[in-house]
């Protein structure tokens, strides 16, 4: 049976969310993170930017076993960068990183090509631009291309089809639907994209925004509905729904809905692999790394989430759980207890020397070689700080202490 595959684009689409901005370590840790858990991709980041060059080949090198035959410390995710649509950024995303994957998006729809591309071109040359990037890809060395049409949901069906087809010829993998603007619901959704795999007889991927707050309802329903017409599907998501305006596809709320909505479950459409148990921790780091909150409703990892207080609630949880909980808190790796330090703490950062930089990796059990050790991972965990402008976590701590090399790389932005 066809299968949902998930692909998160925190590390894309999240990111160029509005006021708020990652460093290169925290979206490094996001993808670590992602790779844990089973996600199949990462849309991780954007091969045309200068400032991205460094990351980018530095993640692809995670990817790899090292001189000693060490694993890799990404395992199986597919790292996907994100570009333009136009031969030219194809060639120089490609002359200047590793990607293999790209993801080559443009506009679609009669809005976009009238009001965005004021006219300039037609309908045939937005398709004879995107072919000729895909081919660009391809011979550029890129294992695999998806091609993204931005804006399906208010799109002509029968030119989205040809868009497809005009791909899928050129040597596309994958077509993704962009329901840029949270436009669709449930219903229109899954019916354009049944119509749509059933055409084109390709894997179809649904990328949602949160505008009507019906992003993963409609993920949900256009990837089933693809799936039902015999292709496999794509889900993008971003952690803790971060995203655009209102947000993307919430990761975890796809996840749960798949496994425990009444029929959903049964069906068994998501592709085996994610651990929901590492979904707590992923959270929390997105938030902290982000400085935005997790709402106390926010699905399986908000303060509330199995929170209750109303007399019949608490009386009938406590008797079974399943009462008042559709699934058990243990599920996202949640129910340890949580120690906060009332006296001295001692810290390392920007401003901190050997000392504290011993004690704090010691507590992580770790210990340094000799002093010109402790220096070296001094000077990266001053400069990671810098770059994250909050406290490091253990995560990054460890992945500096680890991966010096990478990390010196990821640390070094030059204008």
């Amino acid at each position: 049976m066809p299968k949902i595959h998930l692909v998160d684009v925190t590390n894309r689409d999240g990111e160029q969310t509005a006021r708020i901005v990652l460093s290169k370590l925290q979206k490094t840790i996001i993808n670590i993170l992602l790779d844990q858990m089973g996600v199949y991709g990462s849309e991780f980041g954007f091969p045309m930017s200068p400032h991205e060059w460094e990351y980018i080949n530095s993640n692809v090198e995670l990817t790899k076993t090292n001189d000693d035959n060490d694993e890799p410390v990404i395992k199986q995710l597919r790292l996907e960068g994100w570009s333009r649509a136009v031969a030219s950024d194809v060639e120089m995303a490609r002359a200047k990183t590793n990607v293999t994957h790209l993801n080559l998006s443009i506009s679609t729809s009669q809005q976009m090509l009238e009001w965005k591309f004021r006219g300039k071109f037609t309908p045939d040359d937005i398709i004879k631009m995107m072919t000729d990037a895909v081919q660009a890809a391809l011979e550029a060395g890129c294992t695999s291309v998806g091609i993204n049409a931005e804006d399906a949901s208010r799109a002509d069906l029968e030119f989205l089809k040809d868009f497809g087809l005009a791909g899928k010829e050129a040597g596309a993998e994958i077509l993704r639907y962009c329901d840029t603007l949270g436009y669709d619901d449930p219903f229109s959704i899954a019916e354009r994209m049944s119509w749509l795999a059933s055409e084109v007889q390709m894997p179809i991927e649904t990328h949602c925004h949160n505008d009507l707050g019906l992003a993963v309802a409609n993920s949900i329903a256009g990837a089933v509905a693809v799936c039902d017409a015999g292709q496999d599907a794509y889900i993008n998501t971003t952690i803790n729904g971060i995203g655009e305006r209102a947000g993307n596809a919430d990761l975890v709320s796809v996840v749960l809905a798949l496994r425990h909505s009444s029929k959903l479950s049964e069906k068994g459409y998501l592709a085996d692999g994610i651990d929901l148990g590492r979904a707590w921790k992923v959270a929390r780091y997105v938030s902290n790394a982000f400085g935005v909150p997790i709402p106390i409703n926010q699905v399986g990892v908000g303060a509330n989430a199995f929170a209750h207080e109303s007399g019949i609630h608490a009386d009938g949880a406590l008797k079974d759980r399943a009462n008042y909980e559709l699934y058990a808190f243990e599920e996202l790796g949640r129910g340890h207890e949580q120690a906060a330090k009332t006296g001295r703490e001692i810290l390392t950062g920007q401003h901190g020397g050997t000392s504290g930089l011993e004690h704090v990796y010691s507590h992580l059990d770790l210990a340094f070689r000799d002093a010109d050790h402790a220096r070296e991972t001094l000077h990266l965990v001053q400069y990671a700080n810098l770059a994250n402008q909050q406290q490091l976590v253990e995560e990054e701590l460890r992945f500096l202490y680890a991966y010096p090399e990478i990390a010196r790389r990821l640390l070094t932005l030059t204008p």
